[in-house]
C-alpha cells in the first residue's frame, strides 16, 4: 500500500477514533484543551510508531503464545520513556494528563497495530502505519480539544506556548473568544462534554457520508 493510501486510511477512511471507535478513554478525558489534545496526540504517536517498528523486527522471534506479553513489554519501556521525558521538559502537560499518560500501555489502537499490522509485515511499512494512524488519532484529539476549549472555556491555544515554546508569542491564558470567555458552557470540559463532542462529530460525519452514498 502506497504511502499516499495509509494516510489517507488513518486520518479519514479508518480514523481510529471516527471510524474504528477505540482509544476512546484518552478522547474524552484529555481533550479538554487543544494543548492537553496536542501533548496526548504527539505521546501516543512517538510510542505508537517506536512500538510499531521494534515490533516488525523482532516479529520472527518472539514466541507466538507469549506475543501479547512481550508486545505490551515493548509499549510499556517507550511510554516509560515518553513520560518521564515529559515529567522532566514539560511538567505542566505532565501533570494535566496525569494517569493518562501512562495508561497509553494498555491503548486499544497501540495494542491493536501491533498485533494487526506490525507483526505481519516489514519494518518500513509498519512504521508507516505507525505515522499514519498516530496522525489520525491525533486528528481526532486536536479536533475534540479545540471545540471543547472553545466552548467549554471560551478561549482557545491556552497552555500551547508552554508546549511549544517557538509559539511563545501566544499568552499563557491563550486568546479569550469575545462572548463566549464571559459565559462559557462549562459543562463541555466537563466528562459529560467529552461525550456529548464526540457524538456531535460522529454524527456530522454519519451525515456526510450517507450524502456522498445518496450521490
Amino acid at each position: 500500500m502506497k504511502f499516499s493510501e495509509q494516510l489517507k486510511a488513518g486520518v479519514i477512511l479508518d480514523n481510529p477514533i471516527f471510524m474504528q471507535t477505540v482509544g476512546l478513554c484518552p478522547a474524552l478525558a484529555t481533550t479538554t484543551s487543544l494543548s492537553n489534545a496536542i501533548g496526548m496526540g504527539v505521546a501516543a504517536t512517538i510510542v505508537l510508531i517506536c512500538s510499531n517498528i521494534v515490533i516488525s523486527a523482532l516479529r520472527r522471534y518472539i514466541p507466538d503464545k507469549v506475543r501479547i506479553a512481550c508486545f505490551i513489554t515493548i509499549i510499556a519501556t517507550f511510554v516509560t520513556m515518553i513520560d518521564l521525558a515529559l515529567q522532566a521538559f514539560v511538567p505542566s502537560l505532565a501533570a494535566s494528563l496525569g494517569l493518562f499518560l501512562p495508561l497509553i500501555v494498555v491503548n486499544c489502537i497501540i495494542l491493536g497495530r501491533a498485533e494487526a499490522y506490525a507483526s505481519k509485515n516489514e519494518v518500513l511499512p509498519s512504521a508507516r502505519d505507525g505515522v499514519c494512524m498516530g496522525l489520525g488519532f491525533t486528528f481526532a484529539l486536536v479536533l475534540m480539544g479545540f471545540f471543547r476549549e472553545l466552548l467549554g472555556a471560551g478561549t482557545v491555544f491556552a497552555g500551547l506556548s508552554d508546549l511549544l515554546p517557538f509559539l511563545s508569542f501566544i499568552p499563557a491564558e491563550g486568546f479569550a473568544i469575545p462572548g463566549l470567555s464571559a459565559n462559557p458552557a462549562v459543562m463541555m470540559i466537563l466528562p459529560a462534554g467529552g461525550f456529548l463532542m464526540m457524538g456531535f462529530i460522529l454524527a456530522v460525519i454519519q451525515k456526510l457520508m450517507a450524502g456522498k452514498e445518496e450521490k
